[in-house]
C-alpha cells in the first residue's frame, strides 16, 4: 500500500478521543489514514471531520481539522493517507 504525507498532530485531547491536525495536503471524509510516531502506529477511517466544531467533508492545506481516533495519538506524530489504487 501507498501512502501520502497530508500532516501532524498538533493535540490530542485523551478524554474525547479526538486529535487535531495541522493539514499540508487535502483530506476527506471516508479517507483511509495512518497516524504513525515512535510509539503510535493507529490506521482507520476518518468518520468525522471538524473546523472550529462545524463538521465538513474535506480539509484544505493550512486547515487544522479535528477527527475522532481509534486509539490515543500524541503531538508531533505524522499523518498519511492510503493512494486509491
Amino acid at each position: 500500500m501507498a501512502y501520502e504525507h497530508i500532516g501532524v498532530v498538533t493535540h490530542y485531547f485523551d478524554r474525547l478521543g479526538v486529535a487535531v491536525i495541522q493539514l499540508d495536503a487535502d483530506l476527506y471524509l471516508e479517507d483511509w489514514i495512518l497516524i504513525e510516531g515512535p510509539r503510535t502506529a493507529v490506521e482507520q477511517q476518518v468518520q468525522s471531520m471538524q473546523i472550529n466544531r462545524q463538521t465538513i467533508d474535506r480539509g484544505e492545506p493550512g486547515d487544522e481539522v479535528a477527527i475522532k481516533v481509534d486509539d490515543m495519538v500524541r503531538e508531533g506524530d505524522e499523518v498519511f493517507v492510503l493512494l486509491q489504487q
